[in-house]
């Protein structure tokens, strides 16, 4: 039986089609996802996730016992700031990504993704052993509420404390929003400026209520999961189960910078992944951008005079480029000859190689 987010009657209220997500009874869209997702391009969405998990790592080894769990180094990190990191196993399989919060000097959030959280706890706990470190999932009290695009900072500036002309990205502050207390952070998953606030469920639908009301001149709108896929889609960002899984690891997926070797000690994967850094990879993640208007999607095949040379992981229309886009994984000595396509329904479509992300916004 899918769950349901302090949110679910307010986006019942406004039309929203609900989806099964992760376990989650999650807003697809409430409209016109397309309009959602330009809003958030030229105005702000408002997104609901909750479905999302919080886990605590809290003790005076908090820093060290991550450091042994994950790839990244975060004992480094300063009190307020966030670090983009993954969980992988022996194998340097990748078993989430993660963003990882330092809120002082011994408390660590680790915010893990819907369909994996539970195991991101379980395993945190058993990877804390011998550390001066306790491990809370907390995700069931929490709410989140984003506001993605390049009106939200003069939205939330409205209902907050909080200076958030002294947050910088990647950064976590605690404040008053909207009258509740919250942990407001400037990530993002669009490509775009935007905060993530994580309040106490109690207050999600008051926050979320006081947002709309706050940004209903500048174009605020709630945004769904479909707007989310193709805004992530065009910021080259990569979503666990398509882009990541369990048989990829960070070298395979573009992404062997999050992988921090020079941190001290060892940690959970180190030998595999230096295995994987030392002899590269056979495949390598890339942006494709189809020359005419068929979509690319996820499974389709992609090849090289009729030959499979790999598999695409995501792809949608790009409203911003106005073009059929695709990530793809594929092989290194198909890419280094080029002509590519991508099977679609028998049809051998072709596709230019392009470097990720597709879409920048302008600063």
């Amino acid at each position: 039986m899918s769950r349901s987010t302090p949110l679910r009657g307010v986006h019942e209220s406004l039309g929203a089609t609900l989806t099964d997500f992760a376990g989650w009874q999650m807003p697809l869209r409430y409209g016109s996802e397309s309009a959602e997702h330009n809003a958030v391009r030229t105005a702000a969405g408002l997104f609901d996730l909750s479905h999302m998990g919080e886990i605590f790592v809290v003790g005076p080894q908090a820093g060290e016992a991550l450091d042994h769990a994950l790839v990244g180094h975060l004992s480094v990190l300063a009190p307020g700031r966030a670090r983009y990191t993954m969980i992988v196993n022996e194998t340097g399989g990748i078993l989430d990504d993660l963003i990882v919060y330092r809120l002082d000097e011994d408390q660590y959030m680790v915010v893990a993704n819907a369909s994996n959280y539970a195991l991101v706890a379980r395993e945190l706990a058993e990877r804390v052993r011998g550390y001066d470190a306790q491990v809370t999932d907390r995700s069931d009290e929490y709410a989140l509420v984003a506001v993605q695009g390049p009106r939200s900072a003069e939205i939330l500036a409205a209902l907050t404390d909080a200076d958030l002309d002294e947050l910088k990205y990647y950064a976590i502050v605690a404040g008053i929003v909207a009258g509740a207390p919250a942990l407001i952070a400037r990530t993002g998953y669009t490509g775009e400026d935007g905060f993530e606030l994580f309040v106490l469920n109690e207050h999600a639908v008051p926050l979320w209520n006081a947002l709309a009301e706050a940004g209903r001149d500048a174009g605020l709108v709630p945004a769904g999961l479909s707007a989310r896929d193709t805004l992530r889609l065009e910021a080259g960002m990569p979503l666990y189960g398509n882009e990541l899984s369990a048989a990829i690891t960070p070298f395979d997926a573009g992404l062997g910078r999050v992988v921090r070797f020079d941190k001290p000690g060892d940690f959970v994967g180190k030998a595999a992944l230096e295995r994987a850094a030392e002899y590269g990879t056979k495949r390598r993640l890339v942006g494709l951008v189809a020359r005419g208007r068929r979509v690319p999607r996820h499974g389709y095949s992609v090849t090289r005079e009729g030959a499979v040379v790999g598999e695409v992981t995501s792809g949608a229309p790009s409203q911003s480029l106005g073009r059929p886009i695709a990530m793809a994984y594929v092989d290194e000595g198909a890419l280094e000859k080029g002509g590519l396509a991508v099977d679609i329904r028998g049809s051998q479509e072709p596709v230019d190689v392009v470097d990720l992300p597709f879409y920048r916004r302008s600063k």
